[in-house]
Formats: C-alpha cells, structure tokens, sequence
C-alpha cells in the first residue's frame, strides 16, 4: 500500500468513519441501527454519497453484504450495534470466510471504561469471531481509527478475499482526531511468478496423457473466466467445475463435464477419477468433493494454483504449486505456451477428451416419482424461460439448492450466488438483496426451499421498502427435505422433525404487499413466469412440488 496526504482537517470519530468510507470508495451499506452507533447513523443522515440499506436482522445485513460484493468485485459494508446487534452477524460473517468473499463488519461497542465489566449488550466480538475472520480490529484510540480502516478493506480484498470485523467503543465517536482527507490508497501490484515453476507446470500438463482442470471459486473472485477458458481450449484440456466455480466455463462447451463432488454429475466426477493429473484452480476441495474419490485418486499427480499460500497441500498433497492469482497464473502459463517451446500430443488429447464426450452422453436424466410437480422441472423451465437476459440467480440451502446447481445452466461468473462452506440457510434472500442493489435494482431470482425461506422471510420487507425486482421462488415440499433425504436412506424412513409446517405462501407475501401467486403444474409454469417479469417489484411464488422427490 501507497499512501499520499495533502490536506488534514480536524473531525469526530463518528465524522472520521463516514469520511473514511466514502475515500475508499464505498456507496452502498447494509444495517441496523442501535443505541450505541447512533453517532454514526446521524452522520450517514447529514450525507448522500452512502446509501444505507435497512434490513430486518443482522445476519441478513452480512448476506446482503455479501451479495453485493460477489456481483460488484467490491468489498460489502455492515454496520450494526453492540451486543446482540454484533452477536446476530456471525453466521453471515462465517459464511463470507468459508466461501472467501470481502465483507467489513463495524460494530458498535460499549464505552472502553465498560469493557469485561458486563455492561448492557456488551458482546466480545473480538473473541467470537477470530476464528471466521481473515482479521479483527477493536479501535480504542480516535487517532487509530481511519488507519484501522483502511487497513480492514485492504484485508478483506487482497489475497484470498474474506470478512473483517471493526470494533468500536463508543468513547472514539465524539473525539476529536486529524483526518487526511486527500489520502490516496493503492493495492500491492503483482510481481509475476517465478518462470521456472511456470514452464514445470506447463510441462506436466502438456506430457500428461489425461489431464483434468478442476475449476473453483477462486476463477470467480480473481476474475479469471475469460483466462481459463483460452487456456483449456488451447491445450485442448477438459474443465470441470466445483459448485462455488459455477459459470466460470462454458457449459455447452465440448469440453465441459460438469460439477462435480457429492451432488456433481457423474461424468464430472468420472472425468476427475480417471485422470492421469488434477490441474485445481482456486478449488479448496472440501470433503463434499473428496469424498467421492479415493485419496489416491486425486492425489496421484496433483498441480495446485491458489492465491492462499496456506491452501497448498492442505487436504490433498500437491506435486507442482503456483501461489498467486489465477487470472495472472493462467495468463502467463498461456503467454508461455504461445512462445513454442511446449507442445502436447493433440491426437491423444483428443482421444481423452472424446471419452470425456462419452461420459456427458451417459449422464442419468432426472426421474419424475409421482404425477406431481417436480423441482427439476421448475428449474428447467425457470433457466429456459430467462436464458435470453441471463440474470443472477441466489439460492437458499437444501435440496433446491442442488436441484438448480445440476438443472440450471450458468452461463457467466458472478451469475451463481450460494452458500458452499458454510450451508447457511436464510442465506439466499437477503444475498439477492444485495445483489439487486449492486445491479442498481435489476431483477435478481431467490430459489428457496419452504424451510429455508422462513429462516429470513423477514425481508421481504427490505424488497417492498426499495421496490427491489427480488423474484422468490420456493420450491414447497413440506418437509426440510435435505435432512429428511438423509434420514430416507440412513434412518429407514424415520422422518424425526423433517415435516415442517408453512404458512400460506401467497398470503403470506400479501401480507408485506408483494404479489403473491402459486403454481401446482407444469403447464401453468411459463403463464406465472411472464406475471412474474412483467411485475415491477418483488414477486412470491410457492411452486407446490412433490414432497418426497430426492437429489
């Protein structure tokens, strides 16, 4: 980081932050407001560069947060009170760390005189949250204070992205400090990678009679879509994805084999065990991945590029490693090819790519059980139906969850937002929130499973207050019907508290003024999908769907 200042005025912590923010080019937060942070909520009031977004529960502000940073590449802002204001933003802040995305929480806290005294809503958010944070800050000292955020955003951003919670005592709101006001803040620029560890990698990858590239989150964050696809097609090298990598290749490309892992399709993972060499790009392969293979086969020649040093040979130990970021790594790993030294067999490439063909041609298709509405169904006719303008589309997390990773067909990055590593339910429609905020209020789709949606349900009230376009789609089975999958096959069908109550759907939209319709066939599908569109605003639809259908 570079920093230049010109001009130094005297202002109140409370007017310090605000400044701050705007300087680091911040226009959107998401928040709640209490007691404690009220000097930074009557600043924001005096402004109208920031806009501040009320939610209706602190774990929906991180979402949203979250979901505004994965469509814009920024980094999501949260303000919120101390105690159970900080206490409530903790699933979303472990969810933004799990699946790597840039969050700064600010949270109020009590006077530094109270602290480790017990005070009223006094929570050590310190502590809590050292374990799910790439960093966390308490700022005591007024003078500490815009230098502590300028660091928080920087953290979060660089390397592999993530949350970084701000604690401030209230002492430091109506202090006095010097601000610059003119500072200019750059990132560390790249430095390249050593051309040695990039003519090895290359190396294996050209000699290796069946190489794989198995395609993460890491493409999406470092931006990297466009550099990978170049890449595989020049070498002629069939590309999966995991889940959280999803739009990052072309999914009608010859090469593409699909998701794989626990839910993947079968030839994604096929393609992955029968590999001679496993080239993973900003994949951190969980254990819903590697427990679909023995270790050895996924081990047996292994090259890893990540842009987290710690990530190397964390779970399955590399032979070759690139440390840095994937867009940079895959550009000079092109450049490099293209200078002529490297040369592949491409009659034997195309021998394995060709066999990858087959496995595609074999996939098993979806089975309808019953007469009734099936999910995949929708999510066919929902991906059909809105493949020409292409919108970003959030999910809850369950079996709908899996259902649209496997139907609908992600075409881009940034267009697939989800909750990987951390499962959160309750997190898909406030991350659409923050979604449709970053695309200045384009629609965004929410596809929710019934008990998902009533983790959060809440804010609907945040669509009808900004006339957000949020279409909600809930799959309704009338069960929670990840678990009861499980207890299916596990348990012999013992369905201990998986039958979950709803209320009325449709009425309960209406209630918060949002149009609400219900759909019990396939053919009405399309009829409900031209009202949803062609509505303004929010839209509720409970698709009414076979309640034992499984992924």
């Amino acid at each position: 980081m570079s920093s230049v200042s010109t001009d130094t005025i005297t202002l109140t912590g409370a007017e310090i932050i605000v400044k701050t923010l705007k300087k680091l080019g911040v226009d959107t937060i998401f928040g709640y407001p209490g007691g404690i942070v009220l000097s930074i909520y009557d600043e924001l009031f005096k402004q109208h560069d920031i806009k501040h977004y009320l939610v209706r529960h602190e774990q929906s502000a991180v979402h949203a947060a979250e979901g505004y940073a994965r469509v814009s590449g920024k980094c999501g802002v949260v303000l919120v009170t101390s105690g159970p204001g900080a206490a409530n933003t903790v699933s979303g802040i472990a969810n933004a760390y799990l699946d790597g995305y840039p969050v700064v929480v600010l949270t109020g806290q009590v006077f530094s005189s109270l602290l480790g005294k017990d005070a009223f809503q006094e929570v050590d958010i310190i502590d809590i949250t050292k374990s799910c944070t790439k960093a966390n800050f308490q700022v005591r000292d007024v003078n500490k204070l815009e230098s502590t955020l300028v660091n928080a955003f920087l953290t979060a951003l660089s390397g592999k992205q993530g949350p970084v919670v701000v604690d401030l005592v209230k002492d430091i709101f109506t202090q006095n400090a010097e601000f610059k006001s003119n500072t200019v803040v750059n990132n560390l620029e790249y430095t390249g990678t050593d051309k040695e560890d990039i003519k090895q990698v290359l190396g294996e990858l050209c000699n290796a009679e069946k190489p794989v590239i198995v395609a993460g989150g890491g493409v999406v964050t470092s931006n990297a879509a466009k550099e990978l696809t170049a890449f595989a097609r020049m070498l002629n090298i069939p590309v999966v994805n995991t889940m959280m990598g999803l739009g990052t290749y072309p999914y009608d490309d010859k090469n593409y084999a699909g998701m794989i892992g626990i839910f993947g399709t079968r030839a994604a993972n096929k393609t992955v065990r029968e590999s001679s060499l496993v080239f993973s790009v900003g994949a951190r392969f969980n254990d819903r991945v590697t427990c679909c293979f023995n270790n050895n086969e996924l081990s047996r020649k292994f090259i890893q590029l990540d842009i987290n040093e710690k990530e190397i040979s964390r779970i399955i130990p590399a032979h070759l490693a690139l440390i840095g970021d994937a867009g940079k790594i895959l550009a000079e790993l092109t450049d490099e090819f293209k200078n002529g030294e490297f040369k592949f067999d491409n009659l034997s490439r195309e021998k394995w790519c060709s066999e990858v063909r087959e496995y595609v041609s074999q996939n098993p298709k979806p089975v309808k059980r019953s007469n009734l509405l099936h999910s995949f169904e929708v999510i066919q006719h929902i991906y059909e139906y809105c493949k020409s303008f292409n919108p970003v589309v959030s999910t809850e997390v369950g079996q709908h969850q899996m259902w649209t990773a496997q139907n609908y067909k992600f075409s881009a990055p940034r267009k697939f937002l989800t909750s990987g590593g951390s499962g959160t339910m309750g997190f898909g429609l406030p991350a659409a929130i923050g979604a449709s905020i970053a695309l200045n209020k384009e629609p965004v789709i929410c596809i929710s499973g019934d008990g998902s949606f009533q983790m959060n349900s809440q804010e609907m009230a945040t669509c009808v207050d900004y006339n957000l376009p949020v279409k909600i789609f809930i799959l309704n089975n009338g069960y929670l019907g990840m678990v009861r999958q499980l207890q299916q096959k596990f348990c012999e069908g013992r369905y201990s508290q998986t039958k979950i109550s709803n209320p009325d759907f449709v009425k309960l939209a209406q209630s918060y003024g949002i149009l609400g319709l219900r759909v019990n066939q396939v053919s009405e599908i399309n009829r409900v999908l031209d009202e949803v569109f062609n509505t303004s605003g929010p839209v509720v639809v409970d698709f009414v769907v076979e309640p034992e259908e499984v992924v």
